[in-house]
């Protein structure tokens, strides 16, 4: 019996000991400051979000999170250190991805390096966060106008408001025409443009190359076009 005992407690120790099989997509990296907590690798899939790997991490700051990919995608990197809840969202591809972060500042502003959509992302939302703070102070004045009664002030900035967003739905547009190389931008149009005219979304579609169009997000835009198509007839 004592026999016994000891082999599967052997057993125990060679499982635990194991390393985790690891996928054709690695991500390692360091949140700083972190002392207890477990980082969960979350993905969109169907209609909800999963996780697909976990770690709980005590007294170590550094992880290794990993899942197999077929082309490049919308992953999130989830901090649950039983206090709160924040994410960070990365384009997620085939290779090994760093990713560094503070726990004091989790998600505001994390180092990603390693995922080549990731950078063209990022290129994309510096520019459309300067449209969207100018949308806010157009909001914040035309609040102001109405409060002093200013109806002519308020019809101007309106007007502006209204403006910022063609500008913004014109730049989205070219963004995505310039990238057709990358699954980001397949991402982008079906993320920030379902309100565009068909002909625009099928100018970006047309500009793909196959493999942005085999990707997912490149299957999804071919897919939301047709449907849109079919609802117009």
């Amino acid at each position: 019996m004592k026999k016994v005992l000891v082999v599967f407690l052997l057993l125990i120790i060679v499982a635990c000991s194991k390393e985790k099989e690891l996928g054709n997509m690695i991500i390692q990296g360091q949140i700083k400051g972190l002392k207890k907590g477990t980082l969960y690798l979350q993905k969109m899939k169907d209609t909800a979000i999963v996780s697909v790997d976990s770690i709980a991490l005590l007294g170590n700051d550094l992880f290794t999170l990993t899942d197999n990919i077929e082309s490049p995608e919308m992953y999130y990197l989830i901090l649950d250190d039983n206090n709160t809840q924040n994410r960070i969202s990365f384009f997620g591809e085939e290779g090994t991805i760093r990713i560094n972060d503070k726990v004091d500042k989790f998600g505001i502003s994390p180092e990603i390096e390693g995922s080549k959509n990731q950078v063209i992302f990022d290129d994309y939302r510096k520019m459309a966060s300067r449209f969207q703070g100018k949308q806010l102070d157009l909001l914040a004045e035309n609040l102001q106008a109405q409060k002093d009664g200013d109806i002519k002030k308020s019809k101007s900035l309106r007007a502006k408001s209204e403006n910022e967003i063609r500008k913004k739905y014109i730049y989205t547009i070219n963004f995505a025409l310039n990238h057709p190389d990358s699954e980001a931008a397949a991402y982008i149009t079906l993320t920030e443009l379902v309100n565009a005219n068909v002909k625009y979304l099928d100018s970006i579609n047309n500009t793909l190359t196959d493999k942005v169009k085999k990707s997912l997000y490149g299957q999804k835009l071919a897919s939301f076009i047709t449907t849109i198509k079919e609802t117009e007839n």
